[in-house]
């Protein structure tokens, strides 16, 4: 019969888990992702290698979950959305600022950094990142921009995934690719350039 999993052992794997996940984090900000180790976490976690084994098969997928803890700190459970205030172009404006700011902080930078390496190279890695964060935050940049449709503001036969692409692309290419400052005002044209070729025409 499987052993019966009480409360106490509960609670002490979800604070090993979050550990892990806290020492992940740190150590790839101090040491980068290339001398980020299994080893190293588990030592800076308090617990032994194969504990770590058991719950992620690599440290590309235990970067990924640390990452996602980190991303969901301080969300209040309620289902995101995009800001829908009628104005596409000023709540397009509002997300790409709280995205590059996202992406200017310190605490973000390495760990996001070294997923996006990670994905180029691990298949699995790059499918669960599409399944658990890309996929459902690409929906909810269609929705607002379905009702951006619905409203007159953009074209009924724009493709969705090639508009969120334009809208979202140019900010992550500049920060991967580091071609230029990544300012609230960089957002701004890119907005405003996106719509402009998204609009319906009269």
């Amino acid at each position: 019969m499987p052993q019966k999993v009480t409360p106490d052992a509960s609670r002490r794997s979800e604070t090993a888990r979050r550990a892990i996940l806290a020492a992940a984090l740190d150590l790839v900000g101090e040491v980068g992702y290339a001398k980020l180790t299994i080893e190293g976490i588990a030592a800076a976690a308090g617990v032994g290698k194969q504990t770590i084994y058991r719950w992620w098969p690599s440290k590309g997928s235990l970067l990924f979950d640390a990452f996602l803890t980190l991303a969901g700190d301080g969300q209040d459970g309620q289902d995101a959305a995009l800001p829908d205030t009628g104005d596409l172009a000023a709540d397009m404006k509002t997300v790409l600022r709280a995205t590059v700011a996202e992406l200017n902080e310190p605490r973000y930078d390495q760990p996001m950094r070294a997923l996006h390496t990670e994905i180029v190279h691990d298949p699995a890695l790059a499918a669960d990142y599409a399944k658990r964060l890309d996929g459902p935050m690409r929906e909810l940049k269609k929705n607002r921009l379905r009702a951006a449709q619905r409203a007159g503001q953009m074209a009924e036969d724009v493709d969705l995934d090639v508009a969120v692409d334009m809208l979202f692309g140019p900010i992550l290419n500049r920060w991967l690719q580091r071609t230029g400052p990544l300012t609230p005002e960089y957002a701004d044209r890119v907005v405003d350039t996106a719509l402009r070729g998204l609009r319906p025409r009269s």
